[in-house]
């Protein structure tokens, strides 16, 4: 599973910036102006084998009424809560001021691996102005400029050095994990009591009651796997935190442990952009997807073709990839909750399937030479044969000649004749272009 690690610090210091230079594009809105960084923004990277999570958080102000300098300082705090690793990033241009101080008590309070990062030192006078910063009493000060780059292989290696490596000895690694995500308040703690048989979870109408995620090992009814829940136990009068930015963050933890994800949403409200986010980020990660339409039971005025309306509306929100399955049920009443699982179970099945090489080359060639790729700027592109890549998810590599003239559109083409042909349902597939003379 791969770590969390946040960026904090006041407004201005250049967290947007180093969060692009990490993930390797430009996701981040970059600006002068203070206070640009708002929504949280996530985005994946590795360095030295390790795979990680970088969250950018927005600029923090202690104490201010402004009212998205109050929103942004609870989600910064969430993020260390959260975060595995911090790097703390500071400004070497105005030194050290009363918001960095303040930052820093935080974070001195904090068990957690801190590295300061003292940006835009990207010459000789501003080096020997940063070693201002070895004031803040932290062990692990980095001088940098995330503009250019210089200085941030350094500090990744040692950030590096803290991540833990993917454990080889992990038990039980043939049992499939199955997590539930979801929005606050949509049942999702209710779902695993129900499963479990026992109240596992505290279940309360108040959106956020539940916290970390918990394990449940399931085994009834010839039937094992585990149910990774993005649910803990807090009491009602300590949730304050700002829901939205929290569900994602447990969402993304959850799916790193799982295998399958259900993603549940509520009937009345149909699938917000919420949700939709929460799918992208288990199809970007390759993970089997089914839908659960729950409190499908207080759904009113309800017609012979209200269900398979509702479907079509949904797979037109989840397009392209939207040959996943969708279930209507009811956690109250104990509506479709076993079938939910059955499909869970056939998802990891699709997830695990491998087609042989001889296979695959004949089914996919006839559909090849039935609709050709498009030729490019007068060349003709030619697949030469197709292999399923040993992934832990379907991947396929087609060798052609040109693998960098394929268009999306074909590529989209040939997913499709995957899906039409074998049974991949409710698992993202992926396709690599691999040259071929």
């Amino acid at each position: 599973m791969s770590q969390i690690i946040a960026i904090v610090g006041r407004p201005n210091v250049g967290k947007s910036t180093l969060f692009n230079r990490l993930i390797g594009e430009k996701r981040a809105i970059i600006d002068n102006i203070s206070g640009v960084t708002r929504d949280r923004i996530y985005g994946d990277s590795e360095w030295n084998g390790k795979p990680f999570t970088v969250i950018d958080t927005g600029g923090f102000v202690k104490n201010s009424d402004d009212i998205f300098e109050a929103a942004i300082r609870e989600q910064v705090h969430i993020a260390i809560d959260e975060a595995d690793i911090i790097i703390f990033m500071v400004d070497v241009t105005t030194g050290i001021t009363d918001l960095d101080e303040q930052m820093a008590n935080i974070l001195r309070r904090q068990s957690k691996k801190v590295f300061v990062t003292v940006n835009k030192v990207d010459n000789n006078s501003r080096l020997l102005l940063a070693n201002e910063f070895w004031s803040l009493g932290f062990e692990n000060t980095f001088f940098l400029s995330s503009m250019n780059g210089s200085g941030t292989g350094e500090l990744l290696d040692a950030v590096a050095e803290v991540l833990l490596p993917p454990d080889p000895d992990a038990k039980d690694l043939a049992i499939p994990r199955i997590a539930i995500v979801g929005q606050p308040n949509v049942g999702k703690s209710s779902l695993t009591n129900a499963l479990m048989g026992e109240e596992r979870n505290i279940v309360t109408d108040i959106a956020g009651t539940t916290r970390d995620s918990i394990h449940s090992h399931y085994n009834k009814f010839g039937k094992e796997f585990y149910l990774v829940d993005t649910a803990g136990i807090r009491k009602k009068a300590k949730v304050h935190e700002n829901l939205e930015f929290y569900s994602v963050l447990r969402a993304i933890r959850a799916m790193e442990e799982s295998d399958v994800v259900m993603l549940m949403i509520d009937a009345a409200n149909g699938i917000e952009s919420q949700d939709l986010s929460i799918f992208g980020l288990a199809a970007k990660r390759n993970k089997g997807i089914v839908v659960l339409v729950n409190k499908w039971d207080l759904v009113q005025d309800k017609e012979t073709n209200t269900a398979r309306d509702f479907e079509a509306r949904l797979k037109q929100k989840l397009a392209p990839f939207n040959d996943v399955p969708i279930l209507f049920i009811s956690v109250l009443e104990k509506q479709r909750i076993s079938k939910a699982i059955d499909l869970a179970l056939e998802v990891y099945e699709n997830r695990n399937r491998r087609i042989t090489t001889s296979v695959l080359n004949e089914v996919m060639q006839a559909a090849i030479e039935r609709t050709p790729p498009p030729s490019h700027r007068g060349r003709f592109l030619k697949i030469k044969y197709i292999t399923q890549l040993p992934l832990a998810y379907p991947a396929f590599a087609f060798f052609c000649n040109y693998p960098d003239h394929v268009k999306e559109n074909y590529k989209n083409f040939l997913r499709n004749k995957l899906r039409e042909n074998f049974n991949f349902k409710g698992v993202p597939l992926t396709v690599f272009f691999r040259s071929k003379n």
